[in-house]
């Protein structure tokens, strides 16, 4: 989870331009944060082209959500857009063949979790799974919570996790399990049947 790359406008300019309908907007929102969509696109795929044209979609996603929309956080509203983009963009190759992706090992990790004789829809609507799951990582302390959201919103490795926290890996791998064993806990606590 990377910062933005150099300053340039402010997120609040950014996003009056966009509703201005100014072109602009493309190039400010790619200049502070092209490095970090990207990198996350890249994380889901392995392959620069995809990244780049999955970039290229997030701001046309953005462009054609400001308006009505008026993100408050826009690298949150852009990584999101992202993640959308990037994970269909995925799925469509997964559907043609087999694609190694820091995606699919995290989310392997986590449905560990969710792994029982029902799927998760059986038990509850996929959204209020998403709600409670969400619940659960904003009761997390700061540190286990940029491990959760680096791993299994961001698809980020875990040896960059531990180097943007300063922690060894097995650290991050011990609290990953921590997390995961917190999670089924909780999720059990709101009786998800697992």
């Amino acid at each position: 989870m990377r910062t933005p790359g150099p300053a340039g406008l402010s997120d609040e300019r950014i996003v009056e331009l966009y509703w201005r309908r100014d072109e602009a907007a493309i190039r400010e929102t790619d200049r502070k944060y092209g490095a970090l969509l990207t990198g996350i696109a890249y994380r889901f795929l392995h392959d620069e082209q995809d990244a780049e044209e999955c970039r290229n979609d997030t701001y046309l996603g953005a462009w054609n959500a400001i308006p009505p929309a008026r993100p408050a956080v826009l690298p949150a509203f852009l990584t999101q857009i992202m993640r959308r983009v990037a994970i269909n963009r995925y799925k469509e190759r997964s559907a043609k063949k087999r694609v190694p992706s820091e995606l699919t090992v995290s989310m392997e990790e986590l449905s560990a979790v969710l792994r029982s004789g029902q799927t998760p829809e059986t038990s509850l609507e996929a959204e209020e799974l998403g709600r409670l799951i969400s619940g659960c990582a904003r009761g997390l302390p700061a540190r286990r919570r940029y491990i959760f959201i680096g791993r299994f919103y961001l698809a980020e490795p875990v040896e960059t996790i531990a180097g943007e926290l300063s922690i060894s890996v097995p650290t991050v791998y011990r609290e990953l399990q921590a997390i995961k064993r917190g999670l089924r806990e909780f999720l059990e606590r709101n009786d998800v049947t697992l």
